[in-house]
């Protein structure tokens, strides 16, 4: 095919694109690397005061407030177990990065979300988009962060975002077009608003959904910043890829069992919290 058609130079384009925004656009990027790094030292330094135990105690009662009794006598268990292998720091360090990429993926994503469940126009244009996202693979997300964020924390954050946003987009926008017709045609019937409709019916019973999609972004934002270690990013995936780089089997099981156990805590306690959000909304 090559031979019929002359090559078109894409890689080069690109290349010559990110070499212009790094160029161009220096000063915002040190702002953002500032700032993410920041924030993720500060949730770090504010979880590292808390006594190990405090803080497994205090999260056991969290999950206990959100879920029930056994996700939290796990949660609490769990943490205890991730202290006693010997990972407490480096698990905060992977808990503050995607803690941060969620909010920010949050941010992001309910808004346009909503913005795209009230109008077929704006689904249409990042529905592409959204796929595009998803189906790249992870690892080419690394590359562009490393130009314009350098290695580090920030760099994870951002691919962290970018491949943890578009369940965020898809699902608030799917809860929200899947509320019955006939109550929307009530509400209109009663003279609401499109805000009134929006943040009284629409949002409330699209929760369950919403919720859905904020778990969908944490199990995403999570295994990002696994991968993310390759570029710098602290946490448990360091170990992990230390791990794997200098052939120790038994760190690199530890490691990656306390990731599953962070995951499966994180994975409960959100889905249960969508649940009630669920029972909330039919009484």
């Amino acid at each position: 095919m090559s031979d019929w058609f002359p090559q078109i130079p894409l890689a080069e384009w690109i290349d010559e694109i990110v070499e212009w925004l790094v160029t161009t656009f220096d000063i915002v990027f040190d702002g953002i690397t500032v700032g993410l790094d920041g924030f993720v030292t500060a949730l770090v330094s504010l979880f590292t005061v808390v006594p190990s135990v405090l803080f497994a105690l205090l999260f056991g009662l969290f999950a206990w407030w959100i879920a029930n009794k056994n996700i939290a006598l796990f949660s609490f268990i769990g943490l205890l177990f991730i202290d006693y292998l010997g990972y407490w720091e480096p698990m905060l360090q992977m808990l503050a990065l995607v803690l941060t990429s969620v909010i920010i993926s949050v941010l992001i994503g309910i808004p346009i979300g909503i913005w795209a469940s009230q109008s077929d126009t704006i689904r249409k244009v990042i529905t592409p988009l959204l796929d595009f996202m998803q189906t790249m693979p992870a690892f080419v997300y690394l590359l562009p962060a490393i130009f314009f964020f350098n290695i580090g924390v920030v760099p994870g954050v951002i691919a962290s975002v970018i491949f943890s946003t578009p369940p965020a987009i898809r699902l608030t926008t799917l809860g929200i077009r899947q509320v019955p017709a006939d109550l929307i045609e009530a509400t209109e019937a009663f003279g609401s608003t499109t805000m009134q409709k929006l943040l009284k019916v629409q949002i409330p019973l699209a929760m369950p959904t919403i919720m859905a999609g904020i778990n969908q972004s944490i199990m995403l934002a999570l295994s990002m910043v696994v991968i993310a270690s390759m570029v710098g990013a602290p946490g448990l995936g360091e170990d992990v890829y230390r791990a794997v780089t200098q052939l120790k089997v038994g760190i690199g099981f530890e490691a990656g069992l306390a990731i599953v156990v962070i995951a499966i805590i994180l994975d409960r306690v959100t889905q249960q919290a969508g649940k009630g959000k669920e029972r909330g909304t039919i009484s």
